[in-house]
């Protein structure tokens, strides 16, 4: 289960992450996005040492999925150091998922 917690800013969040920062846009209303979140579970319990999930709701925050070129939902994004280092859009299972990631952990 993630951890919810308040940050002053996306900038912060991400730059001072000691860990990849894994952020998922995602709406309410999407089906596959629903799908998604089952299996970023999977994946955090898996990775929880080596990487923070976070899910983004790009209908409350339309800035941040235009900043970062959102066209497609579910679309994750890879941050490490601050900066956007992989980008996934659409479902993929928690091994195909991770197999991707672990390059960049």
């Amino acid at each position: 289960m993630a951890t919810k917690k308040q940050f002053a800013s996306f900038d912060e969040m991400i730059n001072e992450s000691d860990l990849p920062v894994l952020v998922d846009f995602y709406a309410t209303w999407c089906g596959p996005c629903q799908m998604m979140a089952k299996i970023l579970e999977q994946v955090n319990v898996l990775l929880r040492n080596q990487l923070r999930i976070v899910k983004i709701d790009s209908d409350k925050y339309p800035e941040l999925a235009t900043q970062y070129g959102i066209r497609a939902l579910p679309t994750l994004v890879l941050f490490k150091q601050g900066k956007p280092v992989e980008r996934i859009e659409g479902v993929l299972r928690a091994e195909q998922l991770i197999q991707r990631l672990r390059s960049f952990l």
